[in-house]
């Protein structure tokens, strides 16, 4: 007898299993399937292990300073120690996200599903086919790696975060929020980190002064950056890798890790046997409800190729639940995103950059401020934190939020309420400084640092 639901859900990442919880909670019958571990990458491999890491990084930035608020302090690093804590969390998380599913009368499946008719999903491994009245698609995203030689030598972020041993250097190749986070914690755990990016400078997208910041302090932590070259081949040297780049270099690094893009998880998932069409990009076309092109399937998350942030596939979760299962059509807003590069220093921002502002409002106001962070004041550390607002005209609404620093994304998120409530510059100036603080700048600004009208900068 074939098992039928009302909901059958591919894939148990963040997006996935808020859409199946909240359906199940609506009164649906809901499966859903997974051939990894429930939680996803953001849980397993991805924006929870990495930020742990970080943590573990920002370590020799406090021993350096140390010294000047009169401790001494001796310390040494255990990588294997590091690992096995973080798994132990991985473990303690997917257990609570498998309970939370389990709690609301998901039923959880350990299996491949594909898809095999606009109602019909096969399980790979048990040869069983079920039926489903909706079926979401979850399936997230995975690491690239370059088409060149040798490819298979070097790591990706899947990897990396369970090495036997740390190198003794690793070239990473992107300039983006892996590329530049990981490129953070090597070097902060004593790896010498060289970055090669194709581009002229890294974190593409974001406001400039948060580029020229991030790379000044990374430089500052012994980073090294290799600009406008790519790999063109990797051979085995000894217990290291030798790196061919585009610029005819050759050289031998500990390890190489590919931080080059993410691709959709959409390779024989069975989607041709229900005309579910794809963008350009090999991503699941959706509409603002995250319908694909096939009525009774939808798609959720990276898998979608819109914005691949673990919070907007979560929102995307509950908004198709909401959509389908409680008759509340909603559409998720992408068009005020905040998001943060865990780097040291971080970076973090929401709205528009300063260039992006101006080419599409022609007028705006600018305020800068750029200043030592109050811990390193009793050091020798000269390292500038960043605060920038960008907004309309004399006074006008705040359109854009970029900050470099401490704590970056934590005054960021909460930036993003009055953003989103279209709070104008006068909104946050009625907001009494806390002092001593790095966020009182956002209070504080008196006069723009420059203007654009017409789209000229003044």
């Amino acid at each position: 007898m074939t098992r039928s639901y009302d909901l059958v859900v591919i894939g148990a990442g963040s997006g996935g299993v808020r859409a199946a919880r909240v359906a199940a909670n609506l009164g649906a019958s809901v499966a859903i399937i997974e051939d990894y571990r429930v939680g996803g990458t953001c849980v397993i491999r991805g924006c929870v292990p990495k930020k742990l890491y970080v943590y573990a990084s920002r370590f020799a930035d406090m021993f350096e300073i140390a010294g000047s608020f009169g401790w001494t302090v001796e310390a040494s690093f255990d990588w294997a120690t590091l690992v096995a804590n973080k798994q132990r969390e991985i473990d303690r998380l997917e257990k609570a996200y498998t309970a939370g599913l389990e709690g609301s009368g998901v039923e959880i499946i350990r299996d491949r599903g594909t898809i095999a008719g606009p109602n019909s999903v096969r399980l790979r491994d048990a040869g069983e086919t079920l039926e489903a009245k909706t079926i979401l698609i979850s399936t997230g995203g995975h690491p690239s790696k370059p088409a060149i030689p040798g490819a298979e030598l070097g790591i990706t972020s899947n990897e990396a975060f369970d090495l036997k041993t740390l190198p003794h250097s690793i070239l990473i190749e992107g300039g983006g929020y892996v590329a530049v986070e990981f490129a953070t914690i090597f070097a902060g755990l004593g790896v010498k980190t060289t970055l090669v990016y194709r581009g002229e400078r890294i974190l593409r997208g974001f406001d400039d002064d948060l580029r020229t910041g991030m790379e000044a302090g990374m430089q500052m932590r012994g980073i090294q950056f290799i600009y406008g070259t790519t790999i063109c081949g990797l051979s085995q040297a000894g217990q290291d890798v030798s790196v061919t780049l585009s610029n005819d270099v050759v050289a031998p690094y500990g390890a190489v890790m590919f931080a080059t893009g993410r691709a959709p998880n959409i390779h024989g998932l069975g989607l041709e046997t229900a005309g579910v069409a794809l963008t350009e990009t090999g991503a699941i076309a959706v509409d603002a409800y995250s319908r694909t092109s096939c009525p009774s399937i939808y798609a959720v998350g990276d898998v979608t190729g819109r914005i691949a942030l673990t919070p907007v596939a979560i929102r995307e979760g509950q908004a198709f639940a909401e959509t389908v299962f409680n008759n509340t059509p909603t559409a998720v807003d992408h068009s005020l995103v905040g998001t943060a590069v865990f780097g040291e220093p971080e970076a973090a921002a929401v709205g528009l950059t300063e260039h992006d502002a101006a080419c599409a409002h022609k007028d705006i106001d600018v305020y800068l401020a750029r200043f030592r962070p109050m811990i390193n004041t009793l050091s020798q550390r000269s390292e500038r934190m960043v605060m920038k607002l960008v907004t309309l005209p004399d006074g006008g609404r705040v359109i854009g939020c970029h900050i470099l620093g401490p704590g970056a994304a934590e005054i960021v998120q909460m930036a993003a309420i009055p953003m989103a409530m279209k709070a104008d510059k006068a909104d946050f100036d009625r907001a009494i400084a806390m002092h001593p603080t790095a966020a009182e700048e956002l209070v504080t600004f008196k006069a723009p640092s420059c203007r654009y009208r017409g789209g000229i900068r003044q």
